[in-house]
């Protein structure tokens, strides 16, 4: 949601052929960086793909969902930041070739939070990557970046959602969820929710649990 110009480079990437070895995902958090990097990932490594429409019914969509692909490794950068971590999780890993999709895709989140020597690791590999090995990094403050793995990278600056799009999106989910909330009541969720659509989604299943299937501002506040 509100993300629309890194949505269109990356389907037009896929429909070119021009699918880079790595992205950087930089924005603040609940903007969307890790639903986009499942999605891609889906996209690159669907039965279909490379595929904009990644049906999401086949054995690679359905692991990916489920966080059980073997070709999909996420990696919270927080936990896992020493260079250890990076040996065993990806160094190690990256001569393996893909199990069911096209691609072994590395996902980190908080990458920013590795260490320097980690950094350093990493940095050898992306230089020299084979090519089914696809990296996707996520990041809150893309300025703690060493330059030389950013320079590596397809960067994408996601923005804070507006709230129009937000309060769209919130009428579009409590329709599905079968529940009546008032245009006022979603627009002060919206804004409550400072440009995150995660935030968002959370108050909104915080008051659906609280006051039921029908929401009013008034619920809200």
């Amino acid at each position: 949601v509100g993300q629309d110009p890194v949505v269109n480079t990356l389907r037009n990437a896929i429909e070119q052929n021009r699918i880079a070895q790595a992205y950087l995902l930089a924005g603040p958090r609940g903007t969307g960086k890790t639903t986009i990097a499942r999605i891609f990932a889906k996209a690159l490594n669907c039965k279909h793909g490379p595929t904009v429409a990644p049906c999401g019914e086949c054995d690679a969509c359905r692991e990916i969902a489920n966080g059980t692909s073997f070709d999909v490794t996420e990696i919270d950068g927080a936990s896992n930041n020493k260079v250890e971590d990076v040996h065993s999780k990806i160094i190690d890993n990256v001569g393996f070739s893909p199990v069911g999709g096209k691609f072994r895709i590395f996902y980190i989140d908080e990458v920013h939070m590795l260490s320097g020597s980690a950094f350093n690791a990493l940095l050898k590999t992306l230089e020299e990557p084979p090519p089914h090995v696809k990296f996707i990094f996520a990041t809150t403050e893309a300025d703690k970046l060493p330059a030389t793995i950013v320079s590596r990278c397809q960067r994408f600056d996601l923005r804070r959602i507006p709230t129009a799009q937000i309060v769209e999106a919130l009428q579009r989910i409590a329709g599905h969820e079968r529940v009546r909330a008032d245009g006022d009541a979603l627009l002060a969720i919206a804004r409550g929710a400072d440009g995150g659509m995660r935030d968002a989604l959370s108050a909104l299943d915080q008051i659906i649990s609280f006051k039921g299937a029908e929401v009013t501002e008034a619920d809200v506040l």
